[in-house]
């Protein structure tokens, strides 16, 4: 009889459509800053930092503003908050497309992040105040197609419609997608606001200067220095980084925002996030290895291009068709695991996703060569893809699932501030950690060539570490004095040293992948055919 009620009760997926375009609208907007800056740069005449400054202040919006957001909409509407937002990221690409200043484009972004931190929590409200059971389960899967596709059209939009005519007609697409949201906002169910929500002012400057510390301080690791000031840090702390001074003190704060946040729950106020979404080992366990797919995808987008652009010289275009097996498979594996709900437990299928991302990233180490196309190499990014569509699914599921429908935005904001900052620690450690192997492994490989003397390592700087191709590399050193074989042998060691921390880094990566299969098996273990529902539908109105 259950079964029957559930098919009764599908809902037309037209309201999808409109939240399927609103995840593509985020990440199109997010994929299509890094193609704009060149042309930012070029006609605002500004430093590329300065350029880069939309990326920063859109992230930071988001980031410090998300938990913010659910709050929000739980006290206005879902419904409502969601149009206006969408208006307002309208507003955004309008700013982009005439900003006369990269002021106005810097304010753009701002405009933007505000809004995608409510649009954040709004689709997962939205998804279940529309969808159950297995369409709500359909419906989460398409979100993360929706981040996968995204990327790679804005690459090769943009970077065709930026090569053309410019970057600003890139955001008139950003335009029609916003508007496109807004039409079809209107087949979504409505729902109605709570005025006696009270927003937690205090609660609300503790996690969002945590959030913003954290990711500031993540994403500056190795431009900052990890612990000594670096020479571009913008200020020092007794000649220490302010990378690892921010993370210390956003780690503060966001302990002291849970402390404040049971205190509030236990006088019976209402918390800027009810922590009851976190309440039992398996929730908490998908938001862990929630953070550990992120990480990892994060590990692996910074890893890949940092290789084939700045090691290898070669363009983004170039690092596109790379990634395009991996994005491909993320699209696909997203939609298609919800297929797997009926027949395997959460558990089960993240056990064997973060096997399988292990396996690919152990491959790859082995397999990767100077150049990306090789079948090998796709082989292992198709393995890896699978995996990570299929886990940025289920877990995001796991928690949505596991909470009533009052909470979706709750969890929605976990959702999103666990995004932000696996992507900011995931970029960052990888980074360190492949800057550390390269110094390994260029001062063992300068003392292997005897034709390279220590005044001339020394005169090089090849133990001080930084990724360049070996073009650049020529290039600086022909400047110099030394004879053919000398440069030939520094080049032979720029490109072994670099390619061996590729691989060294591959196989740490895969060594993070098999630890997460700890907080995996910690999982909902259902029974087959059993998918929970912790609130029934309500009457369409």
């Amino acid at each position: 009889m259950e079964s029957h009620s559930h098919v009764a009760e599908r809902s037309p997926w037209t309201p999808m459509v409109g939240l399927f375009l609103a995840q593509v609208l985020m990440s199109f907007n997010v994929a299509a800053l890094p193609v704009s800056l060149g042309g930012i740069v070029e006609e605002f005449d500004v430093a590329p930092t300065v350029a880069s400054s939309t990326i920063v202040v859109y992230g930071l919006a988001v980031a410090g503003l998300v938990m913010v957001g659910a709050k929000v909409g739980q006290r206005v509407g879902w419904l409502l908050v969601f149009r206006v937002v969408v208006a307002m990221f309208a507003c955004s690409a309008l700013m982009m497309v005439f900003a006369r200043t990269v002021g106005w484009a810097i304010a753009g972004q701002a405009v933007a992040g505000a809004s995608a931190a409510v649009i954040v929590p709004a689709l997962v409200a939205l998804i279940a105040e529309n969808y159950r059971g297995e369409q709500q389960a359909q419906a989460i899967g398409s979100l993360g197609s929706a981040r996968a596709m995204s990327g790679v059209s804005a690459f090769f939009i943009g970077g065709a419609l930026g090569t053309a005519v410019g970057w600003r007609p890139v955001f008139l697409i950003v335009l029609a997608l916003a508007v496109a949201v807004f039409i079809f906002s209107f087949w979504l169910r409505a729902d109605r606001g709570d005025s006696s929500v009270k927003i937690d002012g205090v609660g609300a400057l503790l996690i969002g200067a945590a959030v913003i510390l954290l990711t500031l301080g993540f994403n500056n690791l190795n431009s900052w220095g990890v612990l000594v000031a670096a020479e571009t840090a913008p200020f020092s702390v007794a000649g220490v980084s302010p990378a690892p001074v921010f993370v210390v003190l956003g780690i503060v704060l966001g302990q002291a925002f849970f402390v404040w946040t049971r205190r509030r729950m236990g006088r019976g106020a209402v918390p800027l996030v009810n922590l009851d979404v976190l309440r039992s080992s398996r929730e908490r366990a998908a938001v862990y290895a929630m953070f550990m797919v992120v990480a990892l995808e994060a590990a692996l987008n910074f890893t890949v291009p940092l290789y084939i652009q700045i090691v290898q010289g070669r363009t983004p275009f170039d690092t596109a068709l790379a990634m395009m097996p991996f994005n491909l498979t993320v699209f696909v594996a997203a939609m298609v695991v919800v297929r797997f709900y009926r027949r395997y437990s959460p558990r089960r299928i993240a056990v064997v996703a973060f096997a399988a991302c292990a396996t690919a990233l152990t491959w790859l180490a082995f397999v990767v060569t100077n150049n990306w196309e090789t079948l090998p190499t796709i082989l292992g990014l198709f393995v890896f893809g699978a995996g990570q569509g299929a886990l940025v699914t289920l877990v995001f599921n796991v928690l949505v699932t596991a909470s009533p429908k009052e909470l979706a935005g709750d969890v929605g904001s976990v959702r999103g501030a666990t995004q932000n900052l696996a992507s900011a620690v995931g970029t960052a450690l990888a980074g360190a950690l492949l800057v550390a192997i390269l110094v390994l492994s260029l001062g063992r490989a300068a003392m292997e060539h005897p034709e390279l003397p220590d005044d001339v390592v020394q005169e090089l700087d090849l133990t001080d570490a930084s990724f360049m191709s070996n073009d650049q590399l020529a290039s600086a050193l022909h400047d110099t004095s030394l004879p053919e074989e000398t440069v030939a042998a520094a080049i032979e060691v720029n490109e072994q040293a670099r390619l061996e921390a590729l691989r060294r880094g591959l196989l740490i990566y895969a060594g993070v992948a098999l630890l997460a299969m700890f907080p995996a098996s910690r999982l909902p273990q259902y029974r087959p055919h059993e998918v929970p529902d912790p609130s029934p539908m309500p009457e369409r109105e």
